[in-house]
């Protein structure tokens, strides 16, 4: 029994020695996080080398889909949607393939980005854009590592994607809306509070037992902003009866219940119904 314990005991250590061992990953991986612009992108892949091998027409074959690296699939993620050498590419996160020749490759963002290395069964549908882009060489340059990264950012409206291996480099163009974004920023802070801002100010007031005529003013600009918002004419309704108003509070109820009625929300149809009911007796 003492000699079995003791070999148990000793498989555990060397299970636990071996579990210690760390060694360099034969491709590495790296991830960047970066803004564009105003947009998050984000760009995780592995890096393999070039250990002495002919990398483009060998070890990548030509014409051939890529995963664009090692390992699991090379992903990038968007924040906002974005051009790609001028064609749309919506926000989100997608794989990166391409396909190298000579003189040009495809570079195509694939919105499966939960492969291992390229997909079992390629899928067309799931190609959200496909890109070409010229294949540079330089005959001085010796990329050991495979590179991805994004440059050319002095715009703030682009960036370079460009991919680096061997004597290799291929760009493609990220345009990114940082013009839309800019201006929606200033719309918003130069255009006051928004409707819902007004709205979320005069239910706190009348739920905390606040100022009731300073509700009234802020829901008032609310309702006059989103006239089709039947949920703001019924916080108006609220408020106007907290404030002793019943008969201003029916009317403001019968808006906000026909406003239900069209939208189908039967919950609000049955609380204006029942307020309405009660403010009457």
């Amino acid at each position: 029994m003492y000699k079995k314990l003791a070999f148990a005991l000793l498989c555990f250590a060397t299970l636990t020695i071996s579990a210690q061992v760390k060694a360099p990953a034969p491709s590495p991986t790296s991830k960047t996080e970066l803004k564009v612009g105003l947009t998050d992108v984000s760009l995780e892949y592995s890096r393999p080398s070039m250990r002495g091998r002919k990398i483009f027409g060998n070890l990548v074959p030509y014409g051939k889909v890529w995963r664009t690296g090692a390992n699991a699939n090379t992903k990038i993620s968007f924040g906002d949607d974005v051009t790609i050498n001028g064609d749309s590419l919506k926000k989100g996160t997608y794989a990166i393939y391409t396909i190298p020749n000579e003189q040009s490759w495809e570079v195509i963002f694939y919105s499966d980005a939960n492969n291992w290395g390229t997909p079992q069964k390629w899928d067309d549908s799931k190609v959200a854009l496909k890109t070409t882009a010229k294949a540079l060489t330089f005959p001085d340059m010796n990329m050991e590592t495979f590179t991805i990264l994004i440059d050319n950012l002095a715009d703030g409206k682009s960036g370079d994607l460009n991919f680096l291996w061997d004597d290799t480099i291929v760009t493609v163009k990220i345009g990114v809306p940082t013009d839309a974004i800019a201006q929606a920023s200033i719309d918003k802070i130069m255009g006051g509070p928004t409707a819902n801002d007004y709205f979320a100010a005069a239910s706190y007031y009348r739920n905390t037992g606040k100022d009731l005529k300073q509700a009234l003013t802020w829901i008032d600009k609310a309702v006059q902003l989103r006239k089709d918002a039947y949920w703001m004419t019924r916080e108006k309704s609220l408020i106007l009866a907290a404030l002793g108003k019943k008969k201003e509070a029916i009317e403001a109820a019968k808006v906000s219940l026909e406003k239900a009625k069209e939208k189908g929300n039967n919950d609000y149809v049955k609380m204006n119904t029942d307020a309405i009911a009660e403010w009457s007796k």
